[in-house]
C-alpha cells in the first residue's frame, strides 16, 4: 500500500552510479519499489563535462527540469541548450543524451512515467551519496 505521504530529505536519498565510470548520479526521492508507486522521481546529478550514455525508454516518459547549470539535450535528431529553469520532456521510443556542458556540475529533477524497470537498474549500480556540495546545491 503507497503511503498518503512521502517526505525525504536530499541527505536521506539513495544515491547511485549505474555504471563505474558514469559521470551521472542518480539520487533517488520517489522509489517504486520503497514506496509503492508507478513511477520514479530523482535528482540527476552531472558531474563537470558529464552525460548520460545514449538510452531509450521504450514506453516511458522522461521528463527533467533543469534545477542548477547548464547542458544540451539531444533527441530525437534535435539538440537543443537547457538551463536553470528550463522543462524538457522526452517522449518514449526516443533515443536521447543529456550533456553537463557547464563550469559546475548540472542537476536535474528527473521523473521517469511509468517506472519501466528504471528503479531497479538505478538500484543495481554502485552506491554514492550526495556530497557537501550537492546537499547545499539541492537545500538552498
Amino acid at each position: 500500500m503507497t503511503d498518503p505521504v512521502i517526505l525525504r530529505s536530499p541527505g536521506g536519498f539513495d544515491t547511485f552510479r549505474i555504471k563505474p565510470g558514469d559521470t551521472n548520479r542518480m539520487a533517488l526521492f520517489i522509489d517504486p519499489t520503497k514506496d509503492k508507486v508507478p513511477f520514479l522521481g530523482f535528482v540527476e546529478v552531472f558531474d563537470k563535462g558529464g552525460a548520460t550514455p545514449p538510452n531509450i525508454h521504450h514506453d516511458a516518459y522522461e521528463v527533467f527540469y533543469v534545477l542548477e547549470g547548464e547542458g544540451i539535450a539531444t533527441c530525437g535528431g534535435k539538440t537543443v541548450p537547457i538551463k536553470k529553469g528550463d522543462f524538457l520532456s522526452v517522449a518514449p521510443g526516443n533515443e536521447h543524451i543529456v550533456t553537463n556542458t557547464g563550469e559546475g556540475r548540472l542537476y536535474c529533477i528527473t521523473f521517469m512515467l511509468p517506472n519501466e524497470g528504471f528503479a531497479e537498474l538505478v538500484r543495481s549500480g554502485q552506491s554514492e551519496p550526495l556530497d557537501a556540495l550537492d546537499i547545499r546545491t539541492l537545500t538552498v
